[in-house]
């Protein structure tokens, strides 16, 4: 099964634990972008959802469907929400923020009363940062400062686009941190968030009540 497959079975997986109304937050990213274009098909049968997207770019693909959407400033009931991770744990901890979403993904997961999350096998590893460094959205302001705060905590490295800064739809920038593995994620995404400057870290613990994991072996549902 090649990884595309993989994401399109976890993505349809996530369908069988829709309500049969109500509010969805749409994730970010190459997986999700799957469970958006299957809300769409719905919607246009006849099933009454409307969503919280968590990107300019999950915006734009569910405005095309004919997805009704939400406004950004909230608040929001949210029945389920569905995303995707750049790397989960055997603890089912998370990073995310490959896509450089992170932060708005994280407020639309707290706002959600049951987060499921959809991967394909190679996005899990016994500990977290053994794949991916931690992406840490930060204020363009003084962020060279801020990097040199981060640097306490591993190797980071500005994201760019091409030769400029790579800027999420909130206006930031983003670094990411290498670490190697955490061995406590709770702890280092509270002492990352203490520094000035720091917006939000991709490192989401404990925000995932369902894993969706599909690979060679077909589809495995992961309980916290």
């Amino acid at each position: 099964m090649d990884q595309n497959e993989a994401k399109r079975l976890a993505a349809e997986k996530a369908l069988e634990l829709l309500p049969e109304s109500g509010v969805l937050g749409l994730g970010t990213g190459s997986t999700t972008k799957w469970f958006i274009e299957s809300i769409g098909r719905l919607v246009q049968q006849g099933r009454r959802y409307s969503g919280v997207p968590t990107s300019q770019e999950s915006r734009a693909l569910a405005t095309r469907l004919g997805i009704p959407l939400l406004d950004d400033a909230g608040p929001w009931d949210i029945d389920l929400c569905v995303d995707g991770a750049d790397e989960v744990s055997d603890a089912l901890d998370l990073i995310k923020g490959g896509g450089g979403a992170h932060t708005r993904e994280k407020v639309v997961n707290f706002a959600a009363r049951k987060n499921v999350i959809i991967v394909d096998e190679s996005k899990l590893s016994p500990l977290l940062g053994e794949k991916r460094a931690v992406p840490i959205e930060v204020l363009a302001f003084a962020h060279l400062s801020t990097a040199a705060s981060l640097a306490e905590f591993g190797l980071p490295e500005l994201r760019v686009q091409g030769d400029t800064p790579f800027v999420t739809d909130s206006g930031n920038y983003i670094y990411d941190l290498r670490v190697g593995p955490i061995a406590a994620p709770d702890t280092l995404d509270v002492a990352l968030c203490r520094i000035p400057g720091v917006i939000d870290t991709g490192l989401f613990c404990g925000r995932a009540d369902i894993v969706i994991v599909a690979g060679n072996a077909g589809i495995r549902v992961l309980h916290k």
